[in-house]
């Protein structure tokens, strides 16, 4: 097998143990039994966003919002220090932690049942942890603080623990590739709605103002990389691949570290699980990560 058909198959795994492992992180952000616990904390549940900050934002310690909008990146500023700036008023990062793990721990049970302690989900878990344990954080703010907390001692905790030890590692060298295409934080937004990965109407979920949304679109247009109807030239669409290519590869290192026997073997044990988290309904159907659609 040439080196570019064994790059390519290689690229193609990390990217497909991306889009297993998401979801297992992703309940967080959805699951009931989180959402009730950051309520007996004080924060509001009308909608995600009050817990989904200082849920994220927890590993960093109890930050302001500059450090936050500049770890998240493609949300609005204004967005961020709205929920941030009384965060840590209701509750302190390690009571967010705490409550973050005792909604997994609960959310897992509903949805897995009694295979959170099958032999399938424990070596899952182990395989996982292994790909974790192995993730350079250098650069990676995100990543290297939720590296930094202790491991779970449940597998099904530590199949999540590894997950979003995982994401984060992927998201923070998604960010170093947005930045290396010279794309800001909004424009990252516009530039992928613009090949399709999710309506504007998702991506404005993140806080941006329409005129910081057209202005966007203004500075995108005269780079070339959007037509004036907001889609995506060749060129931005040859952007936005570059930008996932090299995602792909700085995230690639992790899953290499198995080997090509074992990153097989963890994806094929994580099939039955993955299907159960999706089928519970909680996560939506359409992501602003493009996941199925890049």
């Amino acid at each position: 097998m040439s080196e570019k058909v064994w790059e390519t198959v290689e690229t193609a795994r990390v990217r497909q143990l991306w889009h297993l492992l998401e979801p297992f992180h992703a309940l967080l952000y959805y699951a009931p039994e989180v959402e009730q616990e950051m309520a007996a904390l004080g924060f509001g549940t009308q909608d995600r966003w009050p817990a989904y900050f200082p849920l994220r934002a927890a590993p960093l310690g109890e930050v302001g919002a500059e450090r936050v909008t500049s770890a998240f990146y493609s949300f609005s500023p204004r967005m961020v220090t709205g929920h941030m700036e009384r965060a840590w008023h209701i509750a302190g990062a390690q009571e967010i932690l705490a409550a973050r793990l005792r909604g997994i721990d609960r959310a897992y049970r509903a949805i897995l049942g009694d295979r959170v302690d099958s032999p399938d989900l424990t070596e899952a878990a182990a395989l996982s942890r292994r790909a974790a344990e192995s993730a350079d954080t250098a650069g990676r703010p995100l990543a290297a603080a939720n590296a930094e907390l202790p491991w779970p001692e449940a597998p099904h905790l530590q199949l999540w623990h590894a997950a979003t030890i995982l994401r984060e590692h992927r998201g923070d060298g998604h960010l170093a590739a947005l930045l290396v295409e010279g794309l800001d934080p909004v424009e990252s937004l516009v530039s992928f709605a613009a090949i399709g990965a999710a309506s504007v109407e998702r991506f404005a979920s993140r806080g941006w103002s329409p005129e910081e949304w057209a202005a966007a679109r203004e500075r995108l247009a005269a780079r070339g990389l959007v037509e004036p109807d907001g889609s995506a030239t060749r060129e931005g669409r040859a952007l936005r691949r570059r930008v996932e290519d090299h995602t792909d590869r700085l995230a690639a290192a992790s899953w290499q570290s198995l080997g090509r026997a074992d990153a097989d073997h963890l994806a094929d044990l994580l099939g039955d699980h993955w299907v159960a988290v999706l089928s519970s309904g909680l996560l939506p159907s359409e992501s602003t990560l493009g996941i199925g659609k890049i």
